[in-house]
């Protein structure tokens, strides 16, 4: 199993890991542990390099992490030394961490569930059950999400047993529930004073990190589902 130390230090962006893995044909190799995200929750996984090779890729398959390189392969018990595309890296915290405020403000002021959700460095989209949502209620959405930014909440992690994490109200904020039955421990993301949720992702420690946000498009997907798109500053 690869241990995600970006689960415990999301600013981690150098480490030393030992290789138990490469699949040849695919230029991949496995580590035994790894600061590389490799996607997931809307998130994309993070670029690199190991060693002098350029990590392209980072893919999750059962319980390796596994990174497709551009370069010369090492070998299996060699040991490796990873570095993040830090640029990269830093945006998608920052963008991941503008969308779980997103989130917060509409459940806690409209009570609306997401349905959805894909980012990219510094913009993305995320979908709600929300019917009474209107193109009238965008600026005022794009004022309460600001204003949690300059509020500077603290970001937290924590990783509870699943029997414990699901006494927590209004832990999943989606609307399916996409925690495996086999998980028995759950990640939780917590925007100090808005919002608390299970989120595998990568984030800000501190919500005045994301900078300004600002709501480039609203849709309608349907007379129930509603899309609001967001882009943070540069």
């Amino acid at each position: 199993m690869t241990e995600l130390l970006c689960h415990k230090d999301s600013y981690l962006k150098e480490f030393d890991a030992t290789v138990v893995a490469i699949n040849e044909q695919e230029s991949a190799v496995a580590l035994d542990r790894t600061a590389f995200f490799p996607g997931g929750g809307g998130q994309p996984c993070d670029r690199g390099w190991l060693g002098e090779a350029l990590v392209t890729r980072v893919s999750r398959q059962g319980e390796e992490v596994w990174h497709f390189l551009e370069g010369r392969l090492p070998v299996v018990g060699g040991a490796a030394h990873g570095r993040l595309d830090w640029v990269l890296r830093y945006k998608l915290m920052r963008t991941h961490t503008a969308f779980h405020i997103l989130c917060g403000v509409v459940f806690r002021d409209w009570k609306a569930q997401v349905t959805g959700g894909n980012m990219k460095p510094l913009k993305g989209r995320m979908d709600f059950e929300f019917e009474t949502l209107t193109g009238d209620l965008v600026a005022e959405i794009e004022k309460r999400i600001n204003a949690e930014v300059a509020a500077a909440r603290p970001v937290s992690v924590r990783v509870l047993p699943r029997e414990e994490a699901f006494q927590i109200p209004d832990l999943i904020r989606t609307k399916i529930n996409l925690l495996p039955e086999g998980i028995r421990e759950v990640r939780i993301v917590e925007i100090e004073g808005l919002d608390l949720q299970a989120d595998g992702g990568t984030h800000v420690a501190n919500t005045k990190e994301v900078g300004s946000i600002k709501v480039i498009d609203y849709e309608s997907k349907g007379r129930i589902n509603k899309r609001i798109k967001l882009e943070i500053s540069s």
